[in-house]
């Protein structure tokens, strides 16, 4: 028997639809014996790439359409009335749906990706109301084939016994369609004569017969496997919005992926009920074969699949002259604009780098991305390029690229050559406050026919997961809250593992079987697509045939066209992707130059300052760089610190060595043991010192394993690039290492310089970091710190109004208050929008000092256009005035008055909300009893008492996010120093193996990846004095973790540790919950919190003795007194801190490099183990600290392996 094409499928891209993902659909097929599989989903092509990538391994022929709603032929049915349910709105499913195939190659492709714009287009009109609806005149295609099954008019009005409806419906369709359009059954054994019933498909085949149009069969495939049906029911609950109601018609479980021989049944199941003769089941299946055989689309041909397509060349200044010539002719006025004419090596270089374009054709690109710059440039709007585009001297001739790559030693192979024919990656950044604006320019400048931004799907992890299985399960929201919010942001398939391995978790692992298959739906949610958004970098550059290459829809807010497919997608589809990365650290540095021209008129060029400035590196080495751009980290603080940066270079290298490959190949002490002069330099072989001497000998750079490569083996460098990129494929590394030791040796290389470097190599090849890319990074390093230690207060203002970075505003705060810059507090006559700086009087006889100013927008719930409105109208003679001009609303004004920025107006803070709540009255039409407004600057008092000091400070928390007037620790001072607490200033004096207490709030937690492959918490405290870096080691865990990552203030026993004068950290053995030690000191008194202290630390308390120099002395301050308080360490027991010393100084790269070394070998938990032989905690966090977007609202900074 043939074998059966499904020619209606839906993946997971049906959002909360289709249960199974793409790969999945073509796997299952071709094990099924299947030759060729549609993919039709919802609304959306976004899955097509990956569905021909998993069909090609699959030996299955894709086919590719669409599932859309429709506008009706007929007059538009009156939709359904929206309604709230459970907190939202009902959500109308109303409009009929058609499945639109693709034939006739790159013309079925075009009809596709236009009729889904159109769909989009349309819905953009409307958002909100209902799924994208395709209009009644974009309702066409030569190179379309159409199936009109249950869903459609034409089903519907059969499935309510209406034929002669449903041939006037079938009419229009015809005619537009005429021999491309066949009737769709699907029989999923339901009851009745609803979609998926057996009588619905025998009524549709036969209508198809009376009408002389063909019948096609189809299963309506929602996910690959049987038993999917609870999940199918799950998604339909989260897209409705309502509950799963098992009163209710749920999911059959019969939309799998069936074989030939189960849709073989079904059609002779379907023909006679219709009353066929059983030969007719053939008949069917032969129809639905044919149609399968007349959809041909070719991925390569059709789709754009392994091409390229750049603007025209007329669009970037190639009017009369080829691309390549304007290129030439660019690149040379560049070397005059920077005064390189005399400059041979420049030259050479430059025409060395043309001919590799010229090899390529990839001149267009170059010129391309070179107008983007030069525009964004001429926006003003800071603008540079980064990643290993840096290494190209034409990107510097062209300003594409800041730094010089010859002075740098930067290599053109590592970026391009003539081995490699992929275009290359350019990354543009841009201030993140105007990235709109920059795409706004790019469409501007090539046209809406050739741009669009590149999508991002959402998919479902373990949070999301809980929430919406949890919602569908009419589970109590507090409970989903709660449940959600203890597991870190992991896949959602890892849920159950959690559970089992997490110590954090094991409360709730405690309760799993109360849940029931609350667990197995979660995880079968996992990565399915749940939404899309626009992609925070990638723009898609083309020529004029764009539209018809990709489905392009409107974003919601700014509606910027969007392709559907995600950044890898477009890439195989010959889409030339332009990272346009919006990053918030130009805009920060942006707004802080602002605020120093607007204040004091002086003009900063940043990419002018000087080099080599010893306030900044000074500020670099003390490591109070929080805020600075790459250095804020726990972990690069602790880097800076031992490494003490003095030049361009060291940033260049500490950028480089915060890396997993440094790490694992363990070159991070070995490179600052030599820097210092504590260890000789080495190298491998006299000939290596060259590309070597810059790390003392330590390989740090992906260019330096390149010059290793080329010059043991005498190839050319594009060569030495190509085998190191063959380093991370590990079915490759025996061939690769075959081939070096022979060319090796036949350059007369003995066999032990042979095998040394090609451990280097191989240990560090895959897992380096390019050096272009970390000089394009330091550049942004050494301008924010410059920043910092010259205009602080100005580098604060953009820090806070842009939060670029890793922490939480109020530690930003903090920091400026350390550093001596007074903070203004919100004052609706002087706060702007943004944060500002204001000169602050120094009083008599002393200068006056710049302030910093908060800002309206970190007002909880202000809208921007309230902001804009109170800015706009100050200064405001009184509290009426306000109310009148400024128009806030009432909360707005009543979080304003709880922070003070109303206090001009006279009153305390509770009589000017008692005033706001008469003024809302009154502006509502309310009468009597309103209290007596002063028309001048003074508002009456109402005889309320003021605010307490700690009322203050929670409306600040609240409100702000943002201790404002003091730091929320102050109010604690006296409890730590009971507790003989050591402060983060006088932590700098503690000396390597002091037990010592410390406290704060909490204000960052990382889990990052160690060489190990074991698990560290990484926890940043902040006391008002200083910051506190911690780090929790797996054995640990059980007693600390979920204290750590649920508890804001905390208080931990730990260990010192310094690796290096500015290097210091604590290694923590026990931790608790500050608040409810406050809580038991306010109840029982000390006594009770010295009790709740040894309930929980016995086991991690020792007897401070040392088998080393200075490991167990106890710090003076924390050892117990009359009081009965127990001491850090105790004397009864064997030291577990003692061991813990003994294994830090065995794993001395713990703290610094990403995290270092846990090494005790106990075997506990598992490891991934990645092809390098890098081993890695499964919990472990992948993303650096930083990235992604701001964090908004936030206390205290959350990495994704971080619960709480």
């Amino acid at each position: 028997m043939p074998a059966f094409t499904h020619l209606r499928t839906a993946s997971g891209f049906s959002l909360r639809y289709g249960a199974s993902h793409p790969e999945r659909l073509a796997e299952q097929a071709g094990e099924r014996g299947m030759d060729a599989l549609a993919l039709t989903d919802r609304d959306t092509l976004a899955g097509a790439v990956r569905f021909t990538r998993a069909c090609a391994t699959a030996g299955v022929r894709p086919l590719y359409g669409v599932d859309l709603a429709v506008a009706p032929y007929g007059p538009a049915p009156k939709g359904r009335r929206r309604t709230p349910v459970r907190g939202g709105a009902f959500v109308d499913e109303s409009a009929p749906r058609v499945t639109f195939l693709a034939r006739d190659g790159a013309t079925g492709w075009a009809d596709l990706c236009r009729i889904v714009s159109a769909a989009h287009a349309a819905h953009g009109e409307r958002p909100g109301d209902g799924p994208p609806l395709l209009p009644r005149d974009a309702n066409h295609g030569d190179g379309l084939t159409v199936l009109l099954g249950p869903d459609s008019d034409v089903g519907r009005a059969l499935a309510a016994g209406r034929p002669d409806r449903a041939a006037r419906l079938l009419a229009p369709w015809r005619e537009t369609y005429g021999a491309a359009l066949r009737l769709e059954a699907v029989w999923h054994g339901r009851t009745g004569t609803g979609p998926g019933s057996l009588r619905l498909a025998a009524r549709t085949v036969g209508f198809a017969a009376e009408q002389g149009v063909r019948p096609v069969l189809s299963n309506a495939v929602r996910y690959a496997d049987p038993g999917l049906g609870p999940v199918a029911d799950v998604l339909d609950a989260a897209r409705r919005l309502v509950p799963v109601d098992p009163t209710k018609e749920l999911d059959s479980g019969e939309a799998w992926l069936k074989d030939t021989a189960a849709m073989a049944h079904a059609a002779e199941r379907i023909v006679e009920a219709a009353g066929f003769r059983p030969g007719t089941a053939r008949h069917l299946l032969e129809q639905t074969r044919a149609t399968a055989a007349e959809c041909v689309v070719d991925p390569e041909d059709d789709l754009g699949i392994g091409t390229v397509h750049f603007p025209e060349p007329h669009l970037v200044g190639a009017d009369r002259r080829t691309a390549q010539r304007t290129l030439a002719s660019r690149a040379a006025a560049g070397m005059v604009r920077l005064g390189l004419t005399g400059r041979r090596a420049y030259w050479e270089r430059m025409h060395q780098e043309l001919d590799i374009i010229a090899h390529h054709d990839f001149a267009s690109y170059f010129l391309t991305v070179a107008q983007v710059v030069d525009d964004v440039r001429g926006m003003g709007i800071r603008v540079a390029a980064r990643g290993s585009g840096a290494g190209s001297l034409v990107n510097h001739l062209l300003g594409i690229a800041h730094a010089d790559p010859v002075e740098h030693g930067l290599l053109m192979e590592r970026f391009l050559s003539k081995r490699r024919p992929v275009l290359p990656d350019i990354d543009i950044d841009v201030e993140s406050a105007r990235r709109i604006e920059v795409y706004r320019a790019i469409i501007g400048r090539f046209g809406a026919e050739r741009v669009a931004t590149v999508a991002m799907p959402e998919t479902y992890r373990v949070r999301h997961a809980i929430r919406d299985v949890g919602a569908a399960l009419s589970m109590d929201p507090a409970e989903i809250d709660r449940i959600a919010k203890s597991f870190p942001h992991i896949r959602a398939r890892d849920a159950r593992a959690a559970l089992d391995e997490l110590p954090e978790l094991r409360a709730l692992a405690g309760e799993r079987e109360r849940y029931g298959r609350l667990w197995e739906l979660v995880e079968a949610l996992d990565a399915l697509p749940r939404g899309v958004a626009m992609h925070p970098c990638g723009v898609l550059l083309s020529d004029a045939s764009l539209r018809g290459r990709t489905p392009v829809v409107p974003t919601s807010g700014e509606g910027l066209p969007m392709s559907q497919f995600d950044k890898d997608d477009v890439e195989e589809l010959g889409l030339l992707k332009l990272d346009v990365l919006g990053v918030r650290m130009q805009s920060a540095m942006a707004h802080a130059v602002a605020e120093v021209e607007r204040t004091s008129g002086d003009r900063i060029d940043l990419d002018a300052v000087p080099p080599g400035d010893p306030a900044t590196y000074r500020l670099i080495r003390s490591a109070e760089t929080l805020g600075c751009f790459q250095i804020e980290s726990p972990g690069q603080r602790d880097l800076v610190g031992r490494l003490q940066p003095a030049t361009f270079h060291d940033l260049v290298v500490d950028i480089s060595l915060f890396r997993p490959g440094p790490v694992a190949a363990d070159m991070v002490r070995p490179f600052i043991e030599a820097r210092h002069g504590r260890t000789p330099v080495r190298y491998p072989h006299p000939d290596l010192e060259e590309p070597l001497k810059e790390t003392y000998g330590v390989v740090v750079f992906h260019e330096q394993i390149i010059h290793l490569v080329h010059t043991l083996t005498g190839c050319g460098l594009d060569e030495a690039d190509r085998v190191r990129r063959g380093l991370s494929d590990p079915g490759s590394q025996g061939r690769i290492r075959v081939w070096f030791a022979q060319q090796a040796t036949a350059r007369g290389y003995d066999a032990e310089t042979i095998a040394r470097t090609w451990e280097i190599v191989e240990a560090f090849g895959s897992y380096g970091f390019c050096k272009a890319h970390a000089v394009a990074f330091a550049v942004p390093t050494y301008q924010s710190a410059w920043l910092k230690a010259h205009h602080p207060a100005a580098f604060y203002a953009g820090l806070l109004t842009h939060d670029p970075g890793m922490y939480p505003k109020r530690l930003l705060l903090a920091d400026a208050r350390r550093r001596g810059v007074p903070v203004l507090p919100l004052d609706v006559n002087r706060s702007g929008v943004a944060h500002r700086i204001e000169l602050v009087s120094g009083g008599e006889g002393r200068a006056g000092a710049w302030g910093l100013r908060l800002a309206l927008s970190d007002v909880h719930g202000i809208s921007e256009a309230e902001a804009g409105r109170i800015a706009a109208g100050q200064p405001y003679a009184s509290l009426l005035d306000f109310w009148e001009r400024a128009r806030p609303s009432r909360p707005v004004a009543g979080r304003l008055a709880q922070v003070g920025a109303l206090d001009a107006f006279g009153a305390n803070r509770r009589d000017l909300q008692l005033h706001l709540t008469e003024l809302h009255r009154g502006a509502r039409g309310g009468g009597g009893g309103q209290l007596p407004l002063a028309g001048g600057r003074r508002t009456a008092s109402a005889g309320l008492p003021d605010l307490s000091d700690e009322e203050r400070l929670s409306a600040e928390l609240g409100v702000l996010s943002m201790d404002a007037s003091r730091h929320l620790m102050d109010d604690h001072r006296a409890f730590l120093d009971e507790l003989r607490v050591l402060s983060a200033r006088r932590l700098r004096d503690a000396r390597h193996g002091e037990t010592v207490l410390v406290a704060g709030a909490k204000a960052a937690t990382q889990t990052p990846p160690i060489r190990s492959g074991r698990r560290v918490v990484f926890t940043t405290l902040d006391d008002g004095t200083g910051l506190v870096d911690l780090a929790f080691f797996e054995d640990s865990h059980d007693t600390c973790a979920h204290t750590v990552f649920h508890s804001w203030l905390l208080l931990v026993r730990g260990v010192v540790q310094r690796r290096g004068p500015r290097s210091l950290s604590v290694v923590g053995a026990a931790a608790w919950n500050l608040a409810e030690l406050l809580e038991i000191r306010r109840r029982e008194g000390l006594e009770g919190v010295a009790a709740r202290l040894a309930e929980t630390g016995t086991a991690g308390d020792g007897d401070g003795r040392d088998g080393g120099t200075g490991g167990g002395r106890v710090r003076a301050g924390a050892v117990a007194g009359s009081d009965g308080l127990p001491r850090p360490a105790g004397s009864a027991a064997p030291d577990p801190m003692e061991r813990r010393r003994r294994e830090l100084e065995r794993a001395e790269e713990a703290k610094g490099e990403q995290g270092g070394d846990d090494d005790r070998g106990d075997g506990r938990g598992r490891r991934i183990r990645m092809p390098t032989g890098y081993e890695m905690h499964p919990w472990a966090d992948l993303r650096p600290a930083g990235e992604g977007p701001p964090g908004g609202r936030k206390l205290w900074h959350q990495s994704p392996g971080s619960a709480g």
